[in-house]
């Protein structure tokens, strides 16, 4: 899976780090997203997509690969 994340959307809410840290960080300044992996690993897989289902600005879009 590809993952991608919209920094003007999130709101800095912190459970995508919490959830999944070796694919999202917060910048120190503001807490906004960064994207760590976009492609993580596919035992990750869950993870990511429960990280994503949370984010309550939905500033993460997962995209399967073909």
């Amino acid at each position: 899976m590809k993952v991608s994340v919209d920094q003007n959307k999130c709101c800095g809410a912190g459970q995508c780090v919490l959830i999944a840290p070796e694919v999202f960080d917060q910048r120190d300044e503001d807490g906004i997203v960064v994207l760590l992996d976009t492609e993580p690993a596919e035992e990750l897989d869950v993870t990511v997509r429960e990280a994503a289902a949370v984010c309550p600005a939905a500033a993460i879009t997962l995209h399967d690969k073909a």
